[in-house]
C-alpha cells in the first residue's frame, strides 16, 4: 500500500514509518526540516517537505503522491514548554488537529483516498460518571476545565471529522518509549509535582505498541475510533516517583491541590487527582485473536479480556503493552538503545 504520513520525522511517526517500511508498504513521509528530512529518508521512505496549515501545498503534495492511505500524526511539542494554560502550551498542536486535519481530509477526497487514520488522545477526555474504566462509546467530558477547552475542543473535532469521512481516530495514551521527551525536562527541575493524594490515573502506550496499531488499523476500514492504551495504567503517586529516580532527579514535589489551581489551573488538578475514579480508558481488545507483542509482531495467543460485547461485531484494534510494573516500564523509557 502506498500511505501518506503526515508527521514523519516525530516520535511516533518515525517508528511508524519503520513499522510500514517493514510491512511492505511504499511511504511518502511528511517533514519541516532539512535534518528531518535525512531522518525519514534513511528509514527507506520518500520525504516531502510540507506545511500542513497550507492548504494549497497540502492539495499539492497529496495529489502528486497518489496515495492509498493517509496517516496523520503531525503534533508540534518537541521542546514544548508546560505552564498555566493547557490550550497555550498545545496552540500549534491543536491547529494542526483542526485546521490541519481538515485540510488532509479535503486533500483526501479530491484525491479519492478512502483509507484515513489519525493521532487523537485518550486520557483525561470522558466524562466523570459512571465506572472507573471507559470504552471507546462512552460519553467524553463536557465541561473541561476552562485552561484546557480549546484542547480538548481540537481532539474533539479531530475524531468527528476523521470519522465522519469515514477514517479511523485512535486515541492513545501517553507515550513512551524515547530517548527524550517531554516529561524529563521539567521532572528534572522539579517542576512536575504530585497533586493532593497524586490518584490521578494515566494511561499510557509505548511508542512502538502505538506504530503496531497504526499498522493494523490501515487494514480495516472505518468510521471508527480506538482507545490504544496499556491496560494497567498507574496513578501519578505511583509513576512519578519512579521516573524521577530513573533520571537521577531529586523525588517530586507534593502540593494541595488548592495551591495547583491557584498556580497551574484547573487541568493540572484533574489531571493530578480525579482521573483516578473516572478517566482510565479501556484499551480496545486483539484484533481477530491477535495480539501486538512487544516487538510489534502479531501472535495467535488470545487477549484476557474483550472490550466490546459479543453482539458488536466490529473489528477490534489490538492492546498495547501493559505497564505490569512501573520501574521497568519507565526504565525502558529513558534508556538509551
Amino acid at each position: 500500500m502506498r500511505v501518506f504520513v503526515a508527521g514523519a520525522s516525530g516520535a511516533l511517526g518515525s517508528r511508524l514509518v519503520a513499522q510500514l517500511i517493514n510491512a511492505g508498504h511504499e511511504v511518502i513521509g511528511t517533514h519541516n526540516s532539512p535534518a528531518s528530512a535525512e531522518r525519514v529518508r534513511k528509514l527507506g521512505a520518500t520525504p516531502l517537505v510540507v506545511d500542513l496549515l497550507d492548504a494549497r501545498a497540502v492539495r499539492k503534495a497529496v495529489l502528486a503522491s497518489e496515495p492509498e492511505a493517509i496517516v496523520h500524526q503531525a503534533t508540534a511539542l518537541g521542546g514544548a514548554k508546560f505552564g498555566r494554560s493547557l490550550d497555550k502550551t498545545f496552540a500549534m498542536t491543536n491547529r494542526l488537529r483542526v485546521e490541519g486535519t481538515d485540510r488532509l481530509l479535503s486533500a483526501a477526497r479530491e484525491a479519492g483516498v478512502r483509507r484515513v487514520v489519525a493521532q487523537s488522545f485518550a486520557p483525561y477526555r470522558y466524562a466523570r460518571e459512571g465506572g472507573p474504566v471507559k470504552s471507546e462509546d462512552d460519553p467524553l467530558d463536557p465541561n473541561p476545565p476552562a485552561n484546557a477547552a480549546e484542547t480538548y475542543a481540537a481532539m474533539s473535532h479531530l475524531d468527528r471529522a476523521v470519522t465522519g469521512a469515514g477514517g479511523i481516530a485512535l486515541r492513545y495514551g501517553g507515550f513512551y518509549g524515547g530517548v527524550s521527551e517531554g516529561w524529563a525536562e521539567p521532572v528534572r527541575k522539579r517542576q512536575f509535582p504530585i497533586v493532593g493524594d497524586g490518584g490521578g490515573i494515566m494511561s499510557f502506550i509505548h511508542l512502538d505498541d502505538a506504530a503496531a496499531a497504526t499498522v493494523l488499523a490501515l487494514e480495516h476500514d472505518g468510521p471508527a475510533i480506538y482507545n490504544i492504551v496499556d491496560d494497567e495504567p498507574a496513578p501519578a503517586r505511583d509513576w512519578l516517583p519512579v521516573l524521577a529516580e530513573v533520571l537521577g532527579a531529586k523525588p517530586p514535589p507534593r502540593f494541595p491541590a488548592w495551591l495547583v489551581r491557584l498556580f497551574a489551573g484547573e487541568a493540572a488538578v484533574v489531571m493530578g487527582t480525579q482521573s483516578a475514579a473516572h478517566q482510565t480508558p479501556r484499551p480496545s481488545a486483539s484484533l481477530a485473536g491477535r495480539r501486538v507483542t512487544p516487538a510489534g509482531v502479531r501472535d495467535s495467543r488470545p487477549p484476557t479480556w474483550r472490550s466490546r460485547s459479543r453482539t458488536d461485531r466490529r473489528p477490534a484494534m489490538p492492546q498495547g503493552r501493559a505497564i505490569r510494573r512501573p520501574r521497568c516500564a519507565l526504565e525502558r523509557f529513558w534508556s538509551k538503545p
